[in-house]
């Protein structure tokens, strides 16, 4: 009676376990999953880059006034220990205006320069201003009307440890075609962000697709000739990133047509550092399907 209840128990959590997993194979052309592969190739490259998001090593908020920085803990901006001097300067914040006022004897530059007073550019500019000090890197952003120090450190343990993004199979079904439908008038819609922020952004259409039978319908951001999305959909915050991830499309080419490819679908800059500014995907593109395609989250991932 044992060995019998205990083989029952035995085949239905097997029977559970089978049921309940997910297997996704690659389907595709030799060709485009060429074309699939080498765009995950640039977006880990672009990902390790001095510009890029995994070096990012402090995010901090300016106040009216004056703002001590450096390594001390009596700074009002306090960068990493050992990777720079007590004192590096002083920021000042006035109005729209944010200057910085080097440390006499400390070696800061810009552009292979030596900084002594500077006004300084933001991202929201064309070539924000970039300063220097041993493998450290900061320049100004603005998010609403809040100014703020972006840190990178070129020896960042992250950039040291990262090597890859788990991805679902190349699955050549998750590039669809689909159509615009023009909003009259451009429609006004709401774009969070991970600071608890809420942007405003026209919309002049709507990208609509069918998948599996269920009709889609997304709002996109333009950005010059291309399409920025941001969605969510029932894999987030269980395979995929919790908070959304995103995608760039054409826009119609010359003959109309125009593919959301999911393929490459990936992890906002938020999946890998607290340092970073994301906007969260719109109530209206949260899809109710699971988007099977595309980066997974990243290490154990935040929800």
């Amino acid at each position: 009676m044992k060995k019998a209840l205990l083989f029952f128990i035995t085949l239905l959590a097997a029977q559970i376990f089978f049921s309940c997993s997910k297997t996704y194979e690659e389907k595709g052309s030799p060709a485009y999953i060429k074309e699939i592969n080498y765009w995950h190739r640039k977006r880990i490259e672009n990902l390790k880059k001095e510009n890029g998001w995994l070096n990012l090593a402090g995010l901090y908020w300016l106040k009216r006034g004056e703002n001590k920085f450096g390594t001390d803990k009596t700074n009002d901006v306090i960068f990493p220990e050992g990777k720079a001097p007590g004192l590096i300067g002083v920021f000042n914040l006035s109005d729209s205006i944010v200057t910085v006022k080097i440390e006499n004897g400390v070696d800061v530059t810009c552009n292979g320069k030596n900084v002594s007073e500077l006004k300084l550019k933001n991202d929201t500019q064309d070539n924000p201003t970039v300063l220097q000090y041993g493998s450290l890197r900061w320049f100004i952003i603005k998010r609403g009307d809040k100014y703020g120090v972006r840190l990178r450190d070129l020896d960042s343990p992250l950039l040291k440890s990262f090597d890859d993004i788990d991805t679902y199979p190349i699955n050549s079904d998750w590039r669809i075609e689909a159509h615009l439908e023009p909003y009259n008038p451009a429609k006004k819609i709401l774009v969070p962000n991970i600071l608890g922020m809420v942007d405003t952004a026209l919309v002049k259409n709507a990208i609509v697709f069918v998948k599996d039978g269920v009709t889609c319908k997304i709002d996109p951001l333009e950005e010059g000739n291309k399409y920025f999305i941001i969605f969510a959909d029932k894999t987030s915050g269980k395979e995929t990133y919790g908070a959304g991830r995103f995608l760039y499309a054409d826009k119609p080419d010359s003959t109309g047509k125009l593919f959301v490819d999911f393929n490459k679908a990936y992890n906002p800059p938020c999946s890998f550092t607290k340092f970073a500014t994301c906007p969260l995907p719109p109530k209206q593109n949260h899809l109710m399907m699971e988007v099977t395609a595309g980066e997974k989250k990243y290490g154990h991932g935040e929800e």
